[in-house]
């Protein structure tokens, strides 16, 4: 019968102990929980092409599905944008390693590719279907330095510190997880490795895009170096967008 009592005893501490280093340990994932959301702000879209989620006061805008792969590849975006300017800019070296987030269908990938012929063009999408376009084309285009790379909403999921360059060609406005992709992106950036914005200018009033698929210098800096990474110039060279340069210190 002591035997019974002091059993039940000990039964009754370690179901307590346990208690509460449960409570302890969802406590804590609940705070992790609570951190990540407080970066969101969620409330009735102010604009219709907007998912009705904000960071850092800036609504974040729907993502452009595949199935408009023909916009990315449209004939006068060389011209409208001025690709043949942008890329010099990119100040590219032939060994370098690149990831171009957001490649979609590869507009920007497989003009990258000649530039790095000793290095790599990591060409990531969230959509398997641009991925499926990206394997085809890099057989079209010869561009075997092309490694398509699935990514998800919170990271581009390239390998640590193996980076030079990572580019997102109007693709970060419509990120559904800024800040996490940030982290994640400089991770994978090599000590010194920079990360470059091109975005649509939200300060031209003429810049024929929807509000949301633009971003202004001041906005951009401020999502961009709240992750840690240095903002090192906005070369302004574009008729219709920013370049905006940061660095991993």
């Amino acid at each position: 019968m002591h035997v019974f009592f002091k059993l039940s005893g000990f039964v009754l501490v370690f179901a307590v102990i346990s208690r509460l280093a449960g409570c302890n340990y969802n406590s804590q994932a609940t705070t992790a929980t609570q951190r990540t959301d407080s970066l969101y702000v969620f409330k009735p879209p102010i604009d219709p092409n907007g998912i009705g989620k904000y960071y850092r006061g800036r609504q974040i805008a729907y993502t452009m599905d595949h199935a408009e792969a023909s916009w990315l590849e449209r004939s006068e975006r060389e011209k409208e944008e001025r690709t043949d300017l942008l890329l010099p800019a990119l100040n590219l070296h032939p060994t370098d390693v690149v990831a171009d987030i957001g490649a979609g269908s590869g507009y920007m990938t497989f003009r990258i590719s000649p530039l790095v012929p000793k290095g790599k063009v990591f060409a990531v999408d969230v959509q398997q279907e641009f991925l499926n376009m990206l394997l085809d084309n890099r057989i079209i285009n010869n561009a075997f330095n092309v490694e398509p790379v699935l990514g998800t909403v919170h990271s581009p999921n390239l390998p640590d510190q193996s980076v030079d360059v990572a580019l997102l060609v109007d693709a970060y406005h419509e990120f559904s997880y800024p800040h996490e992709m940030l982290l994640a992106i400089k991770k994978s950036l090599k000590p010194g490795g920079r990360l470059i914005l091109v975005e649509y200018k939200a300060e031209d009033p003429y810049v024929p895009i929807k509000a949301l698929h633009r971003m202004s210098e001041k906005q951009a800096v401020k999502e961009v170096t709240g992750v840690g990474l240095k903002f090192v110039e906005n070369q302004s060279i574009l008729p219709l967008q920013h370049i905006l340069v940061f660095q991993k210190r």
